[in-house]
């Protein structure tokens, strides 16, 4: 009998989804969470995870002094992921500790007229910021999940405080005669959590439904248990969230600028110095392009440490390229 064009291929198709949706109903997720991975409930404090900063400032287990292991629990990745973020949160707010104890620097909640109902974040500065007459230093951090006083999240838990953080940056600026602001372009928003949605329930399968639209509805019930499969495996987070932005600091380029109008163009400084680090330069740039005669008038020096900034992507004028050529070679 002549098969019709196409057919075959058809066929193979179909049952290969048959095999596929075969495998993935004998797969009981609910199961497989409970056995293969524990409970997402991690410690609040350093001491709590059993490490501690010595005195070099590397992170060691309390108990056998051997460094951070990302790896606790071997083939659970999004577990020791969803823990090494924990302890990352945790790193955060020690060092905004330091920055406080250490360096003596105070918070400055941004926008600075918020109310207490809105979300706000913060910068940290010297007591002496707005006053010295001489000198200011800007940190400007990259982006991602590092907080206000660090570099590198990564660098603070797998060597240590001094190649992480900005604290040397920052003390050895005190010890010379500079006032410093540490910017915070990160903390752009509120994270809140959805309330979960209700479950509906499956509607009763007619016997009489038509077979294509029975495939249909067996592909559309195959990818959701792959695409929950997948959620599984991933390591992101299961609940749902919903951003609510910082007003005028919804992102790292809005936060330069506005620590820009708000602190620094109002410090007493005459001369301003910066360190813009990864996309910490292109946020720098944009603020060039925003606030140029400003900028040139109150910054001396600028140093670019791997920065990301794409002066013709972001449509930088021949003035301020050759700006920026002068005041980073006046750096070296």
């Amino acid at each position: 009998m002549a098969q019709i064009p196409g057919q075959e291929n058809k066929e193979k198709t179909t049952a290969l989804k048959g095999e596929q949706l075969d495998l993935l109903s004998r797969i009981d997720l609910d199961e497989l969470m409970k056995k293969d991975e524990p409970p997402l409930n991690f410690p609040k404090t350093l001491e709590e995870f059993e490490y501690a900063f010595n005195e070099q400032g590397r992170l060691r287990h309390t108990t056998t002094g051997e460094a951070y292991v990302f790896n606790a629990r071997e083939d659970l990745h999004r577990w020791n992921q969803k823990r090494y973020e924990a302890l990352g949160e945790i790193i955060t707010h020690y060092v905004y500790q330091l920055l406080e104890t250490k360096c003596n620097l105070t918070k400055e909640i941004v926008p600075v007229d918020a109310t207490e109902e809105e979300p706000r974040s913060f910068i940290y500065m010297s007591a002496d910021a707005m006053s010295n007459p001489a000198k200011l230093l800007v940190l400007i951090q990259g982006c991602g999940v590092v907080r206000a006083g660090q570099w590198a999240r990564r660098l603070i838990i797998n060597q240590d405080l001094d190649s992480g953080t900005q604290i040397p940056f920052i003390t050895r600026a005190q010890e010379e005669g500079y006032s410093v602001m540490v910017l915070n372009p990160n903390e752009n928003h509120l994270e809140v959590e959805r309330p979960a949605k209700p479950t509906a329930l499956p509607s009763p399968e007619a016997s009489d439904e038509p077979a294509e639209k029975r495939e249909r509805k067996d592909d559309r019930e195959s990818k959701k248990r792959r695409d929950f499969y997948e959620k599984y495996r991933n390591p992101q987070k299961e609940s749902e969230t919903e951003q609510i932005p910082i007003r005028e600091n919804g992102s790292p380029e809005e936060h330069v600028l506005y620590a820009w109008d708000h602190f620094v163009s109002k410090a007493a400084a005459r001369n301003v110095f910066v360190v813009a680090h990864s996309y910490g330069g292109l946020s720098l740039v944009e603020l060039l392009i925003q606030r140029e005669a400003q900028v040139k008038n109150r910054v001396c020096a600028v140093a670019m440490t791997d920065s990301i900034h794409n002066i013709w992507h972001q449509d930088a004028s021949k003035s301020i390229q050759e700006w920026l050529q002068q005041v980073q070679s006046d750096t070296s």
